[in-house]
């Protein structure tokens, strides 16, 4: 017996090296790219036809990121990635405020206030979920093009905003069931309608979702491409659209490191909310996000 339980441990302490090398050993392949990217866009032309993928650069400099930014696409005048930066934060903050709060609203009404056909309608906007983008490109254009937004970042927004609502639907809708009906009852007995029970009790209750919401909004629109390219004019374009024009601009000179420097620049956002929030993510997920 004490000789079985002497063994046991060692035992364990092996499998947990070997499962942890295996993780490592993934993470590290996984992480490969990044590595290749950040070390390359601190290279210069002569650093990296000099070296390899994977060397260090032995003279890190930041002009490939300066270039990026502000002036990198030779032969064409358009600044860098600085316009379409900025497009992109102006269109995301708005579409991911609003449709994640119309998401709440929609997820409050079909849990707490359910009315005749109230299925009927969750089903239909959870097709939504499921339906290919490509599908409502020739629709959505159309329409734009009646409200005189066409071309404009507000269009894409609004595009962004009606295309986000299934699923912001589905989260809140799902983490409402969740809740006691009994705390809409209560506060209904007391006096309390619509609006004041959102905000005073359904809201506050809707922290790790709304997380959630945010993340995963943000991600898809920051990332979009398709309605990007489709829907913008020359001066609305998002980063998604910039990144590809720069990294197809024609030139003398094939200059990786600001590709690399562009790239980093385009997804470093996503990076940032992931680091910051990324645990609160996972905890709302485990909240009720996706359950039901």
């Amino acid at each position: 017996m004490s000789a079985d339980v002497a063994v046991h441990p060692g035992r364990l302490d092996w499998q947990r090296l070997a499962l942890w090398s295996v993780l490592l050993l993934f993470a590290a392949f996984f992480l490969l790219p990044m590595y290749v990217m950040v070390t390359t866009s601190l290279k210069d032309m002569e650093q990296i036809r000099a070296g390899n993928l994977l060397s260090l650069p032995t003279a890190p400099g930041l002009d490939a990121w300066s270039k990026a930014w502000s002036h990198a696409c030779t032969g064409i005048d358009c600044g860098g990635l600085r316009p379409f930066f900025m497009n992109s934060v102006v269109m995301v903050i708005p579409a991911v405020l609003i449709s994640t709060l119309l998401g709440a609203i929609n997820g409050y009404v079909l849990s707490k206030w359910r009315f005749k056909g109230s299925e009927l309608m969750f089903a239909l906007m959870l097709f939504g979920v499921f339906m290919p983008m490509q599908v409502v490109l020739l629709p959505m254009s159309q329409i734009l093009g009646w409200l005189g937004i066409a071309s404009s970042v507000w269009g894409l927004v609004l595009v962004h905003i009606i295309a986000g609502l299934p699923s912001t639907t589905l989260f809140f809708r799902n983490y409402y069931v969740g809740l006691p009906d009994e705390l809409v009852k209560a506060a209904m007995l007391d006096g309390a309608g619509f609006w004041r029970i959102f905000w005073r009790i359904i809201l506050p209750l809707s922290t790790p979702i709304t997380v959630v919401t945010l993340i995963w909004q943000f991600t898809n629109i920051w990332n979009d491409f398709l309605y990007g390219i489709v829907f913008s004019g020359a001066g609305s374009k998002p980063v998604t659209v910039g990144l590809n024009n720069l990294a197809n601009t024609t030139s003398s000179v094939k200059e990786y490191n600001v590709d690399m420097a562009a790239a980093l620049i385009a997804g470093l956002p996503t990076l940032i909310v992931y680091i910051v929030a990324g645990k609160y993510f996972v905890r709302g997920l485990t909240a009720g996000a996706v359950k039901g």
